[in-house]
């Protein structure tokens, strides 16, 4: 049977540990390209590039991945997806994932990730799509725990389908293998970041800002990813982006507009 194509990309450049621990997971599953930007992009959204060109340069980080192709893109992670699938690609790919991210995406944090926007691009042009984090911002995370699971999700995905316009989120907590007691499907836990700007001067009198928070879980339910997370499961939130308020309409067509 010929090997499912999968187009793996991230947002913390294509030289992170986390990305190439995802290439060894599905090197192992089908045939891998790799779509990556050249520098970190975390905290990009849905970013995309329009007032600058865009550079791709074809890549070989390691030895041991010499019959894959890879590339690096200059611009953002819904940036790679684009031009992987508009240029880069031999055909139309089976999934994409994206990650590992250093660091995770539960919650409120899915609005501002590149990890999830990546996944999220090439979810709207019709491609099953997942991404994933560990919750470890250390760029020496051990992400060997993840392995299995990971390989698990994504075979389940290649082999059910994951249904249109939708996503998956996929949360890994920072424990030992021994320590995680499976996988739950959740629902994104209301949560909030609870901001404030570090206020600075720099030797010339130009006044700057650093950003500065604190997480605020503002949600007591037990099928979040959040309490999944906390409670030493892995979390997968199916994530759509419609954004719609479907049950605000009737209500909206009550006013005298």
């Amino acid at each position: 049977m010929e090997k499912p194509l999968i187009l793996v990309t991230n947002d913390d450049g294509i030289t992170a540990p986390g990305l190439r621990m995802l290439i060894t997971i599905m090197k192992k599953i089908g045939d891998v390209v790799v779509v990556a930007p050249d520098s970190p992009q975390s905290g990009m959204g849905h970013a995309i590039t329009l007032d600058t060109a865009l550079f791709s340069k074809k890549m070989r980080i390691d030895l041991d991945n010499d019959d894959i192709d890879e590339y690096s893109c200059s611009g953002t992670p819904a940036d790679c997806v684009k031009l992987a699938l508009q240029e880069l690609l031999p055909k139309k790919p089976d999934i994409c994932v994206s990650g590992i991210n250093h660091g995770a995406n539960s919650s409120i944090n899915v609005i501002y990730s590149g990890t999830m926007s990546a996944a999220i691009e090439a979810g709207i042009e019709g491609i099953p799509a997942i991404g994933f984090s560990l919750c470890d911002y250390n760029w020496d995370a051990d992400f060997t725990h993840a392995q299995d699971y990971i390989a698990t999700i994504v075979t389940q995905a290649l082999e059910n389908g994951i249904p249109k316009r939708t996503v998956l989120n996929v949360n890994i907590p920072k424990l030992e293998k021994k320590d995680i007691k499976g996988i739950k499907i959740c629902r994104q836990a209301k949560a909030n970041w609870k901001e404030k700007f570090d206020k600075r001067t720099n030797p010339m009198g130009k006044d700057y800002y650093w950003l500065t928070g604190e997480f605020e879980l503002l949600d007591k339910g037990e099928d979040t990813d959040e309490w999944a997370l906390a409670n030493g499961y892995i979390s997968v939130v199916p994530t759509q982006f419609d954004l719609t308020a479907h049950h605000v309409i009737q209500e909206l067509n009550t006013w005298s507009l």
